[in-house]
């Protein structure tokens, strides 16, 4: 008898992103926000087949996109066999459900994208009981979309009730289920906070930035530690803590999760038990990548996230990671005469903020012991001013 084998492989699937293209914006922003929505499709395991694009002034309320340009996916996402239509923006309840109607495939909001890697990348419980309260907080106003196979039978008399029924019941649950969720992380942030009052006599270092700039690979080449480290949007999602010594100086680095463009609210407010330790942080490291095209719009996006975490006046270093894959750029559009390079790009830069950086590349090991003695020097200095008495020790 022949023996049958079954491919029990997950078929990949295949997605398609919309992204709006508003007035406050240029078409190369627009492209760069997709590019980044499909990196993070991508670390969802989803291949994107497609982008579709529309200039309006404001989403429309009822579908996100005009009548047209939906009428134009749909026939796509058929005509494909599409899986999936991720928006680039978070979509109302309203939306999504008018949406899905229309396309009839998975709809996808980059918040529920962002959630679905999140909840992939968990590990301790302190970040799984994160995730799972930012997307129930996420689903609840949604839940009439799970019913509404309901509209769908005309005429059936009773079928109203138990529809309504049930969506309450699933509120009720979802409501304690958030409840529950909270009182564990109150009873985990007071484990680390007696954790980080044990720790309170070493200075405290955190790396910040936005996500896949190096801060794993930095924490690795300062710790001389194995966090893990890969090319994906939020490789690091819970915060590790190492004691690192520097010329036989003592001192606490944190490496914690990037920041991102349109962080789901729900997922900033979970989290910030988390941020904790950059709240708590005597000196933020900010890690960017200097080889990417749109590093400062990366930049103001951790500076406006570090404000809402209220650590904005802390003191700040500027690493600026990755100088071996730096690309000369254009100093105006259209000037093909002149093109900026790293060592200018770091005398302008210097020149232009009153504030500590160093360009480094954590891979090549470039300019390494630099940013060594220069952390050094921050730490020893924040160490003699709050403990006068042990700078003989070093």
């Amino acid at each position: 008898m022949k023996q049958k084998f079954y491919d029990t492989a997950v078929k990949q699937e295949r997605a398609v992103l919309v992204g709006l293209i508003t007035p406050d914006m240029t078409d190369e922003q627009s492209k760069e926000y997709l590019e980044e929505l499909q990196f993070l499709a991508e670390t969802a395991g989803a291949k994107t087949e497609k982008w579709f694009t529309q200039k309006l002034q404001r989403p429309e309320r009822a579908t996100f996109v005009g009548t047209g340009k939906l009428e134009e996916i749909t026939a796509y996402v058929k005509s494909e066999e599409i899986d999936m239509v991720v928006f680039d923006d978070e979509l109302s309840p309203s939306q999504l459900r008018n949406i899905e109607n229309e396309i009839g495939v998975k709809i996808l909001d980059r918040s529920n994208l962002i959630l679905d890697i999140f909840a992939g990348r968990a590990q301790t419980a302190q970040a799984k009981s994160q995730v799972e309260l930012a997307q129930l907080q996420y689903l609840l106003p949604r839940l009439t979309r799970l019913w509404t196979h309901l509209e769908r039978q005309k005429g059936g008399i009773g079928m109203r009730g138990p529809g309504e029924s049930q969506i309450e019941t699933d509120r009720r649950l979802i409501l304690n289920k958030i409840s529950l969720l909270k009182d564990r992380l109150k009873s985990i942030d007071r484990q680390n906070e007696t954790q980080r009052k044990n720790r309170h006599q070493l200075i405290r270092v955190a790396l910040v930035g936005y996500t896949n700039v190096g801060k794993s690979t930095i924490m690795n080449m300062i710790s001389k530690s194995e966090v893990f480290a890969e090319n994906k949007l939020f490789a690091t999602l819970d915060t590790t803590v190492r004691k690192v010594v520097i010329e036989n100086l003592p001192f606490l680095l944190s490496d914690t999760v990037g920041f991102i463009r349109k962080l789901p609210h729900h997922l900033v407010e979970c989290f910030k038990s988390t941020l904790d330790e950059v709240r708590e942080a005597d000196i933020l490291i900010h890690v960017v990548d200097v080889s990417h095209p749109n590093f400062e719009d990366q930049i103001r996006t951790v500076n406006e996230t570090l404000k809402d975490l209220g650590a904005i006046d802390k003191q700040i270093i500027t690493v600026f990671n990755k100088i071996d894959a730096y690309e000369p750029v254009q100093v105006h559009p259209g000037d093909e005469a002149h093109k900026l390079t790293i060592d200018e790009f770091q005398q302008s830069w210097m020149a232009a903020n009153n504030s500590p950086a160093i360009f480094i590349s954590a891979l090549k090991k470039e300019n390494v012991d630099e940013f060594r003695k220069m952390l050094y020097d921050y730490v020893i200095a924040l160490h003699t001013e709050r403990y006068p008495y042990d700078h003989l020790l070093y």
